[in-house]
């Protein structure tokens, strides 16, 4: 039997998962709600369709009858997905939220689907998506999330089915997060503040001798590059680490100025890369970053 699947969100992870689940013969529709921005929605559409996914052009186009749905937007967009997706949705069908949002988020997304009668399932994305692509380990949450790990690894995903409950997996995701995003903020302060004074050389070569199982050069390389290229979502994300936080009675402070990290080094990227004549975009920088 055929997998189809509607994709709400065609960013890195949305592009990456639909192609390669089409190479394993999936049905794939997607939405993204850029797909009706006047400057970038008809190149977008035109990207998608090239992959040999289905195009919709709403999100209950997307939905409507799909055995699974599954939403890869940003974390600031999550819940409002869902209410869009909602009237669309209707019992036999699950929906798939893998948002690296806290579980509150994760259960006001559950609750939003809920009248719909949809079947909810959390998908915790543990690790970055650009090499693995579908074979990223993913943690999941919900009554079904065995059934669908049963399904899809066959595939070629790694889906670890972890809870019944919701909320479980996105808390592991999180937690994570918290020192994987910090690490990236502490190594962009790192560049600059090394860089200005000149001791880069030094404090690479103490941290090796106190941490010798870690490259810090290759690490200094590749973090604040990602920082900027996906700060905000990464800054979304960071923010959802924050509620997580408060709502367990501790301080949220840190994941905030994790954030504001994250966030500021991804504008200055953007305003000098504004400021530099380059060659036009490919497809995958073209398309918004979603999930990693």
């Amino acid at each position: 039997m055929t997998e189809r699947i509607a994709l709400i969100g065609f960013g890195e992870v949305g592009r990456l998962f639909a192609r390669q689940w089409i190479r394993q013969g999936v049905a794939v529709t997607v939405y993204d709600r850029l797909f009706d921005d006047p400057a970038r929605g008809e190149a977008l559409q035109a990207d998608a369709a090239a992959l040999g996914a289905t195009v919709a052009t709403d999100h209950a186009g997307a939905c409507r009858g799909q055995p699974l749905v599954i939403s890869a937007v940003t974390a600031d967009q999550a819940v409002t997905a869902a209410r869009q997706c909602a009237p669309a949705l209707a019992p036999g069908q699950t929906y798939v939220d893998l948002n690296s949002v806290s579980p509150s988020t994760k259960a006001e997304v559950a609750a939003v689907l809920d009248p719909s009668g949809v079947d909810f399932v959390e998908w915790a994305v543990m690790a970055p998506v650009a090499e693995p692509g579908i074979a990223v380990p993913i943690l999941a949450g919900g009554p079904r999330a065995g059934e669908w790990a049963d399904r899809l690894n066959p595939l070629g995903m790694r889906i670890d089915a972890v809870a019944d409950r919701i909320g479980v997996a996105s808390a592991t995701k999180l937690c994570r997060s918290i020192v994987i995003k910090g690490m990236e903020a502490l190594m962009v302060d790192l560049a600059a503040a090394g860089a200005e004074h000149g001791v880069l050389p030094a404090v690479l070569a103490s941290l090796t001798a106190s941490y010798p199982g870690m490259d810090w050069a290759q690490i200094l390389q590749i973090m604040p590059t990602r920082v900027a290229r996906h700060g905000v979502r990464r800054a979304a994300e960071m923010r959802e680490v924050a509620v997580m936080m408060r709502e367990a009675g501790l301080s949220g402070a840190l994941a905030e100025a994790i954030a504001v990290r994250h966030e500021s080094f991804a504008a200055a990227a953007r305003a000098a890369e504004a400021a530099t004549p380059s060659a036009p975009l490919s497809p995958s920088e073209r398309s918004p970053a979603h999930v990693a």
